[in-house]
């Protein structure tokens, strides 16, 4: 039996899970819905997540999934020898499947080409892996759902993928974007970066600046910095993505201003959640938490701009105080919650934590006020197709013509 609350908190609707499992009624719907409905499945991934079990474990419960009409797999950091072995990795799911080779001569091209034409691709990354993901997609134009998430979850499930994409798919629900959450718990809790940072900062810049909607809205996520969503595919064609670690805040403000909030839902899609776990490089502000944070903030900050929202350096200043009081609160209440559950609980490991976000803030803070537009955002593929009217006709052609390579011009060596 899976047991959980039924509270509908903020603005945006919570789909829970109640009751036991129904991952096969939700499949049979998502087939029947899959006619009018075909929905696609985004992968980013690295090509070192091919020699660990968890991308092996998830291909092996993707192919028993036949509500998918296509998986894109957007690979990353991979030679022309690991493209052809991670294509013959892949080759074993029954659906219809393409990687796109970012690191490719013909992905190249087409970028080269957008920064020819003057538009932002951001850095190489997760981010601009899902851009040209999306791209391709919208190119075949032969699904209306897009889904997406991580290929490093060591504890997925059917129920995963059916309870993320069943709110868009289902046209009786009417929903435009779903955002996965869960609980990360093992014998302590995870999740750090949420518990301790997003969730007390703005928390904290709602002391500060006073109620604001989007604030308002990001507190509403239980999960903000989930991996998982789903979303119809006009979504794509309007939102433009960060290209670095605030991926997820960006996306979610990018849905706040092209979505009506009654269409935006978040779907508990898992008892529990395992995935690789972040060193905190509290030396090293490239890598890690340390990184993620310092994106997430800089992310955070530019987008409450753009609101009208005024950051001086008075109130930045001021910020980091209200954030270290507002954490600290967050680890007293953590703890009792994992006394009241019997799990394991550093409150110096949370500390630590705490302060190493702390120092991501100063970081961002300092980037944010030398230079409050950054990097700009990846351009939305409208402007794309504005730009270069062919664009996808070129997409398709790079694609389909890495796919034809032939794997066994190589001898088939398995990956490490």
């Amino acid at each position: 039996m899976v047991l959980s609350d039924f509270y509908q908190n903020g603005v945006v609707t919570v789909l829970h899970r109640l009751g036991p499992s129904n991952v096969a009624q939700l499949e049979r719907e998502l087939a029947r819905h899959g006619s009018t409905h075909p929905i696609a499945l985004v992968l980013p991934c690295l090509y070192a997540e091919l020699a660990r079990p968890a991308l092996r474990h998830i291909l092996d419960t993707l192919s028993g999934l036949s509500y998918l009409n296509e998986i894109v797999v957007s690979l990353d950091r991979a030679s022309a020898l690991e493209f052809r072995l991670a294509k013959q990795y892949f080759s074993a799911l029954p659906q219809r499947v393409r990687l796109i080779w970012n690191d490719g001569h013909r992905i190249q091209s087409l970028l080269k080409l957008f920064v020819a034409k003057n538009l932002d691709i951001g850095h190489p990354g997760k981010g601009r892996g899902c851009w040209m993901a999306f791209g391709y997609i919208l190119a075949r134009n032969e699904s209306q759902v897009i889904a997406l998430h991580d290929c490093d979850i060591a504890s997925y499930s059917r129920e995963y993928l059916a309870r993320l994409c069943y709110p868009i798919a289902n046209p009786n629900l009417n929903y435009e974007f779903c955002k996965g959450y869960y609980s990360r718990v093992t014998d302590r809790l995870h999740g750090r970066v949420t518990r301790l940072f997003i969730t007390p900062l703005i928390r904290s810049l709602q002391q500060l600046v006073g109620p604001h909607p989007l604030l308002t809205f990001l507190d509403s996520f239980r999960y903000p910095l989930a991996g998982e969503f789903a979303m119809v595919r006009d979504l794509a064609w309007t939102n433009r993505i960060p290209g670095d670690w605030g991926l997820e805040i960006g996306v979610l403000a990018e849905i706040y201003r092209n979505c009506a909030l009654r269409r935006i839902c978040q779907a508990d899609i898992a008892d529990t959640y395992d995935h690789k776990h972040q060193p905190l490089s509290d030396n090293d502000a490239d890598t890690g938490l340390l990184k993620m944070c310092v994106d997430i903030t800089k992310s955070l900050f530019r987008n409450l701009a753009s609101e009208g929202v005024v950051l001086s350096d008075s109130v930045l200043k001021t910020l980091r105080a209200t954030y270290v009081q507002s954490a600290q609160e967050a680890i007293n209440r953590y703890e009792n919650d994992a006394a009241i559950n019997s799990l394991m609980f550093d409150r110096h490991e949370e500390r630590t934590a705490v302060e190493v976000f702390l120092q991501g803030m100063k970081l961002a803070t300092e980037g944010f006020l030398d230079d409050p537009l950054g990097v700009p955002m990846i351009s939305n593929w409208s402007r794309v197709t504005h730009a270069i009217p062919d664009v996808f006709d070129r997409m398709i052609e790079a694609v389909e013509e890495d796919h034809a390579w032939d794997p066994t011009a190589e001898p088939a060596v398995t990956p490490r």
